[in-house]
């Protein structure tokens, strides 16, 4: 039985990447800063990147389900060997390198830095590491995104965007991230490298709300607005405090593409994301 040491187990995808170690016969040694509920071959400490007591000499392999920089910062220093590292990033280390917002910039710099060290560190140690870099994620009502969305249009009956939300984007499932976890952690060929995971359909914004609400209890409607007025209602929201994390440069993607190439995932590990078909059961929040 192979041990393996998990960071953001609590977290979406870190909770499904659990399930599928322990289903795969992997003894699991979880790290979480809450209490979190026994289970079988599963370990919790209680603690973060910063500080957690009990931590092995030894695993098979380190996954890490967090943020990226915190990761490699923790890894950097850490004692703990193991010959395998899989770690997730995220694609807006792309998306947000050149944006017009300094602070989306420096998300991405964090990123490209957090990479940068996890792939030193492990060189240097004679390890094995590999980033995933998801795009948009769903599945368990979790998300920042889609869930916010639902519960809006939950609430409201409604959900307004922008007329020409055209941009393409390929939301993932976290299941099929844990998946991903579990198949490059023994899959050679991705020592060394960072994937794009990016879900299995691309589809527009508009189309991809719209599955959102169709996927509700009650279908919610769809509201397309002028940009004049979509901007003078975003203005009212943020003054609210219901627009929080949705600037000026998020809402020019909306008319951008996000489309990542996910070949290099399936070549080297198998990696097969499912279509974007969305259930209410998804944006319920967890």
């Amino acid at each position: 039985m192979r041990d393996a040491l998990v960071f953001g187990g609590s977290g979406q995808i870190g909770a499904a990447l659990i399930a599928r170690l322990a289903v795969a016969g992997w003894r699991v040694i979880a790290v979480s800063r809450t209490e979190q509920a026994a289970r079988p071959n599963v370990l919790w400490l209680r603690g973060d990147l910063q500080h957690v007591d009990g931590l092995p000499a030894d695993v098979a392999a380190i996954f890490s389900c967090g943020p990226l920089d915190h990761f490699a910062r923790w890894y950097a220093a850490t004692s703990v060997h193991a010959p395998r590292v899989v770690a997730f990033g995220s694609t807006s280390i792309d998306i947000k390198k050149d944006s017009a917002d300094e602070l989306e910039r420096d998300v991405a710099a964090l990123l490209a830095e957090g990479e940068r060290s996890l792939f030193a560190t492990a060189t240097g140690r004679g390890a094995a590491a590999t980033v995933l870099r998801p795009t948009l994620v769903y599945g368990v009502g979790r998300d920042q995104t889609l869930t916010r969305i639902a519960g809006f249009a939950r609430h409201r009956g409604f959900f307004i965007l922008p007329r020409r939300a055209n941009g393409l984007r390929q939301p993932v499932h976290v299941d099929d991230l844990a998946t991903a976890a579990l198949q490059a952690c023994d899959a050679p060929a991705t020592h060394g490298r960072a994937y794009a995971v990016p879900g299995g359909e691309a589809l527009s914004y508009r189309d991809m709300v719209t599955r959102v609400l169709g996927s509700l209890q009650s279908a919610p409607r769809l509201i397309e607005l002028p940009a004049p007025l979509f901007r003078a209602v975003l203005a009212a929201a943020r003054v609210c405090g219901q627009a929080g994390g949705f600037g000026d440069a998020a809402l020019a993607r909306l008319q951008q593409d996000l489309v990542f190439d996910s070949a290099p995932a399936q070549r080297d590990f198998g990696y097969q994301p499912r279509a974007f078909e969305p259930t209410a059961d998804m944006f319920r929040p967890g």
